[in-house]
């Protein structure tokens, strides 16, 4: 009863994640029908039925975009894992400001960039100019998409992965 299920707007958008129980619940009020099965089956004193594992709601919920948190992780997928001085592709990345916190910088998406340990070194408490250094990508706030939501579960439930639009896109 505590495996994932993953829950669709009537438009087959994805909106969360819930509980095999609360899905149960969901169902058997009619307020949503199933896409897709589990592993597994909850047998009751009366009925066996498979596990879901994908819902999809009867009626639309209308609720705002998700936003993505300014995390380090976020930071580092955004930059696909390199350096975004000298392009190095790496996991051991650090969090560079581009205009210092000292300086004015502030702690936003448009102002922190991934750097190896090397250059963010190199470049010091300075501006990219004053460093004499390029930024090969300007740093951005990225859309909020399910992927980001989602993609802590899409690994290991793979029949979710064709709910998720960005899941071909960002898994390349």
């Amino acid at each position: 009863m505590e495996s994932s299920v993953l829950v669709l707007n009537q438009n087959y958008e994805p909106l969360n994640v819930c509980n095999a129980r609360r899905a149960i619940v969901l169902l058997d009020r009619g307020k949503a029908e199933v896409l897709e099965h589990g592993l597994g089956v909850i047998r009751t004193t009366s009925l066996s039925m498979p596990l879901p594992s994908v819902i999809r709601l009867v009626y639309l919920i209308r609720r705002p975009r998700p936003q993505m948190k300014l995390t380090r992780r976020d930071i580092f997928a955004r930059d696909n894992y390199s350096c975004q001085y000298c392009g190095i592709k790496t996991r051991d990345l650090t969090i560079d400001h581009v205009i210092p916190r000292h300086r004015g910088g502030k702690h936003v998406w448009e102002n922190l960039v991934s750097a190896c340990k090397a250059c963010n070194h190199r470049k010091g408490n300075r501006t990219p100019e004053e460093a004499r250094m390029t930024l090969l990508r300007q740093p951005h706030k990225p859309k909020g998409s399910a992927y980001y939501v989602f993609y802590q579960y899409l690994q290991n439930q793979y029949e979710w992965q064709k709910f998720i639009p960005e899941w071909e896109m960002a898994g390349s």
